[in-house]
């Protein structure tokens, strides 16, 4: 039995989508290819809100937040966490040999845009990376606040990880100022896994030009320089599936549901969801800072996460238990891509009906 998923990635992909990535292949060095690519990348400029370079990566989105921070830090990173996934970050610097502080918010908790000041004034530092939808805790960080910080360093360049978040909410790239926006298909977009997306302005790629060892398959000057000398090529083999799907998908979101439509969509699942999260349990992070795109709830009734989602995948739903420490003291509903209202309310009903027979 196939179950709907409720998880943060992957999620469950529209049947045309699907078979889209069973379209015959092209030779990827062919002008189909080109402007199947290009076609693609006009498409996400118009998600990312963006006049800046799109560059296509087979890989996750891990791919994308390790050539950003190596290839743009010439001095130091800081790194702000809000949990797991912010953490990764730190992760692929050490992996990496890139200079780095980590500073860590309390989970649940934000980055809040006084601790980036503190920080970004000292001038030690050329690049900072923010996580703007932490799928661990479920908390969105307050990226607007942050771009009017951001602002009084034009030296120090923003990457920010919009994994879960780009598609499911607006993130206006340009106008917050970010240099480099890294999402994948596996989340809000509505893909299988397997291929990233970032935008990287022309100054963070004038700087990333002065960083002497910036890897090589993921080494965003490079993918930018042979796309644009290529005309929308890319230096290694592309999927060309993930493509075929992609074009596809961001015809739907962008013409067929429309972006306003599919972020109220999202905004009305995670009202539903935290409404009753805080009926039943609580939700996890603190008000004012919960994720569109996912609600961790607080397992304050104390009741086996596990038990729980093998009841449920005996009806053909499945929920995601808590991430790392806070496995069991939590759980995760994923409300993303196209998931549903009528969905998810379903499974909150299933959810009902399972825990009073537990």
């Amino acid at each position: 039995m196939h179950k709907k998923l409720f998880i943060p990635g992957p999620v469950d992909v529209r049947p045309e989508v699907l078979q889209a990535m069973a379209t015959p292949m092209i030779g990827h060095r062919s002008k189909d290819a080109s402007a199947l690519q290009q076609r693609i990348s006009e498409k996400l400029q118009k998600l990312f809100f963006t006049q800046n370079p799109i560059l296509l990566s087979t890989s996750s989105g891990t791919g994308l937040m390790e050539g950003s921070i190596r290839s743009c830090t010439a001095k130091r990173a800081v790194i702000f966490s809000v949990g797991a996934f912010g953490d990764r970050w730190a992760a692929l610097a050490k992996a990496n040999n890139v200079p780095y502080d980590l500073v860590k918010a309390e989970l649940g908790h934000p980055t809040l845009p006084e601790v980036v000041d503190q920080y970004l004034s000292t001038g030690k530092y050329d690049v900072f990376t923010i996580t703007h939808n932490e799928t661990s805790t479920s908390l969105m960080n307050p990226v607007a606040e942050i771009a009017e910080i951001k602002r009084k360093y034009p030296d120090v360049y923003w990457l920010v990880d919009t994994v879960s978040s780009m598609g499911g909410v607006k993130i206006p790239v340009d106008e917050l100022g970010i240099d480099v926006c890294i999402t994948s298909t596996q989340k809000c977009l509505g893909l299988p896994p397997g291929m990233s997306v970032c935008s990287v302005s022309m100054r963070a790629l004038e700087h990333a030009r002065t960083v002497p060892f910036r890897g090589a398959y993921l080494d965003i000057v490079e993918l930018y320089d042979y796309c644009i000398k290529k005309n929308f090529q890319y230096p290694s083999t592309p999927s060309l599936s993930h493509m075929y799907a992609l074009d596809l998908q961001l015809d739907y979101i962008l013409n067929v549901e429309g972006l306003e439509n599919r972020y109220a969509r999202h905004l009305e699942m995670a009202k539903i969801t935290r409404a009753w999260a805080n009926e039943k349990f609580a939700v996890f992070p603190e008000p004012g800072y919960e994720s569109v795109t996912l609600t961790t709830v607080n397992n304050t009734r104390g009741i086996s996460i596990a038990d729980l989602n093998k009841k449920l995948g005996e009806v053909g739903y499945q929920i995601s238990n808590g991430y790392g420490d806070l496995k069991e003291k939590t759980f995760r509903i994923a409300h993303m891509a196209d998931r549903t209202i009528a969905e998810l309310k379903t499974l909150l009903n299933l959810i009902d009906e399972t825990i009073v027979k537990m």
